[in-house]
């Protein structure tokens, strides 16, 4: 397969970027991104001699000359005019890592105020302090989400997907997207997880299609994702807190992209999303990182997306039953007992619990639902505990 014709250097750039980083499977890389190692080796090559551009005739000079006072302003105005939303920060951290020579941001600052760029009673946000939490490591736990939803013409809406590494910040899907549903939601994890491979963890909202009204959160979605070994924590009710990094996404997302113009179709809103996204991942500084960049930071999963999707196994001597693709129900004990819809078509076991009477319908090792004979009760859904730790 060849290079998304979409943004071909972007993609060679995110490549080489994550080849680079200790311990990374270059061989494993090249077949995610659909290239030969021939090809791989050959951006790495150019890459490590200093060519960062990776354009098919790169002209670009190794080094830069040091410039005049008015040809460094020039250098703040077309940073600005490029990224709107940037302050001065970002913009002095910018040029310094480029190599130019820069004042401190300041300075960076006065000049645009001076030449109308931003109003002179605008500063830039302090300096975040105090800990955050965040995991140890690349890949322990994403966090997913819609970003609401944006107008297009002619009545027509977009929801915006999003999915960002807790470690690194690295932003790994952004699809522009009709509708919030699940085929849709699934299909966008699939190709992520080819790419990247598979994290241990989602952090996710009580929303559809990852959660429901009911308070079970047993959904699909859901389903798919434990039998790819992928564990699902659902945020605290009421704690949008506890959701921080993937809200901080959006609003940079908001005030990046949306802010600074309209879209009529989803696929122009799809090509600024990919543009913005290489942006976000590869140049654009966070105070939260040290002003460095997530890519920095980010190397793909060592867990491959399986080309099948594993079918949970059982122990010889389990009571095991297989749910109606059509009813959500399980016989046991000449009974018929309901579960919870997600788990239509799959297999479950029944397994006696500590008091005698007392069941528990089971999925691999999680509890679903849970049957009490004593009281001829019918069958109850059981909820997975939502996680009392926040990782903002």
């Amino acid at each position: 397969m060849p290079w998304n014709e979409v943004s071909v250097m972007d993609q060679r750039r995110e490549f080489v970027r994550l080849a680079l980083q200790e311990g990374a499977n270059r061989r494993e890389l090249c077949r995610r991104f659909g290239i030969s190692p021939d090809v791989g080796y050959k951006w790495l090559r150019r890459w490590q001699a200093g060519d960062h551009e990776l354009a098919d005739r790169s002209r670009r000079p190794k080094s830069v000359p040091k410039r005049s006072v008015p040809e460094i302003e020039a250098k703040v105005l077309a940073m600005r005019d490029r990224h709107p939303a940037w302050g001065a920060r970002k913009i002095a951290h910018c040029l310094k890592r480029d190599g130019q020579v820069v004042p401190v941001p300041s300075t960076v600052h006065e000049i645009l105020c001076r030449n109308e760029r931003i109003k002179p009673s605008e500063k830039a946000a302090p300096s975040p302090s105090g800990h955050r939490f965040e995991r140890d490591a690349p890949n322990q736990l994403w966090q997913m989400d819609f970003k609401g939803h944006m107008p297009l013409a002619g009545g027509r809406r977009c929801h915006p997907l999003t999915m960002v590494d807790d470690h690194s910040r690295y932003a790994l899907c952004l699809k522009a997207c009709a509708n919030e549903q699940r085929p849709d939601v699934q299909k966008h994890l699939t190709d992520t997880f080819r790419r990247y491979g598979l994290p241990e963890a989602f952090y996710l909202d009580n929303g559809s299609p990852w959660g429901d009204t009911s308070g079970a959160r047993w959904t699909a979605l859901k389903v798919w994702l434990l039998k790819l070994g992928v564990r699902v924590v659902h945020a605290r009710p009421r704690h949008p807190q506890g959701r921080g990094k993937n809200e901080r996404f959006h609003r940079s997302l908001k005030a990046e992209v949306f802010a600074l113009r309209t879209f009529r179709t989803l696929a122009e809103v799809q090509r600024a999303l990919d543009d913005w996204r290489t942006i976000y991942n590869l140049e654009r500084p966070h105070e939260s990182l040290g002003m460095g960049i997530p890519a920095d930071r980010y190397r793909p999963s060592s867990r491959s997306m399986p080309e099948r999707v594993p079918k949970v196994q059982y122990d010889a001597g389990e009571t095991v039953r297989t749910v109606s693709s059509t009813r959500s129900y399980i016989a046991f004990k000449g009974q018929m007992w309901k579960v919870p819809q997600a788990f239509c078509g799959e297999k479950l076991a029944v397994r006696p619990l500590h008091r005698d009477g007392h069941y528990g319908i089971f999925f691999a090792s999680w509890q679903v639902a849970s049957i009490d004979l004593t009281n001829d009760q019918p069958v109850s859904d059981v909820s997975e505990q939502v996680s009392a730790m926040s990782p903002v």
